[in-house]
C-alpha cells in the first residue's frame, strides 16, 4: 500500500509505528507520533514528529542513537533507514583517507567523552564540515550536547519522513 499522508493515516496502528521506526528507531516516539493520526498534512506531521523527538527521554534517544552508524562507517544492509543513512553521509567520505582517519578518531573521542554515537545531520555536508562540527560538539557539556543531539535527531527525522511519505507515495 503506497505511504502517502492519507494512506499512512490510514494504516493500523502497529504498521504506522513500524513505518515510523524507520525515521526515528525510538519507540516510544514511534508510538507518540502513530497515536496523534490522522495528519491534515504533512507538515503537521514532520512538527509533530520533530516535538517528539525533542521530548523524548534520554533513554528513548539513546534508543534512537543505536540505530545510527558512526559518521562515515557505511550502514550495513538493504534496509530503507540504512539506504537512507549511506544517502545522508555521502559527504564523509569524501577528503581521502587522512580526513576517514580523523572522523574515526573524532568518533573515538566523541564516544568516550559523551557515551553514545556522534549524531549530526549529514545531509549535504562534506567531510571537512562534518569533522569540524565533531571536534566544536567536543567541547560542549553534557547538557547542551544532549539538546544539539535531540536537535540534530530532530532534523534527521524531519527528512526522513519526507522520504517515507516521496518514495512509498508514488
Amino acid at each position: 500500500m503506497p505511504n502517502s499522508l492519507a494512506g499512512f493515516n490510514r494504516r493500523p496502528r502497529a504498521e504506522a509505528e513500524a513505518e515510523l521506526l524507520a525515521c526515528c528507531a525510538s519507540r516510544a516516539f514511534a508510538a507518540d507520533v502513530a497515536a496523534r493520526r490522522p495528519y491534515t498534512g504533512r507538515e503537521r506531521l514532520a512538527e509533530t514528529a520533530a516535538a517528539a523527538v525533542r521530548a523524548l527521554e534520554w533513554p528513548d534517544v539513546l534508543e534512537a542513537l543505536a540505530a545510527h552508524p558512526r559518521i562515515g562507517e557505511r550502514a550495513p544492509g538493504d534496509a530503507r533507514e540504512s539506504r537512507w543513512s549511506r544517502q545522508e553521509q555521502a559527504g564523509a567520505g569524501e577528503g581521502g583517507a587522512g580526513l576517514r582517519e580523523a572522523l574515526a578518531d573524532g568518533n573515538r573521542a566523541y564516544e568516550e567523552r559523551f557515551g553514545h554515537v556522534y549524531l549530526v545531520c549529514a545531509t549535504g555536508l562534506s567531510g571537512a564540515e562534518l569533522l569540524a562540527r565533531l571536534r566544536a560538539r567536543l567541547g560542549n557539556d553534557e547538557e547542551t550536547e544532549r539538546g544539539v543531539v535531540r536537535d540534530e535527531l530532530a532534523k534527521i527525522t524531519r527528512l526522513r519522513l519526507g522520504k517515507l511519505m516521496e518514495e512509498e507515495g508514488r
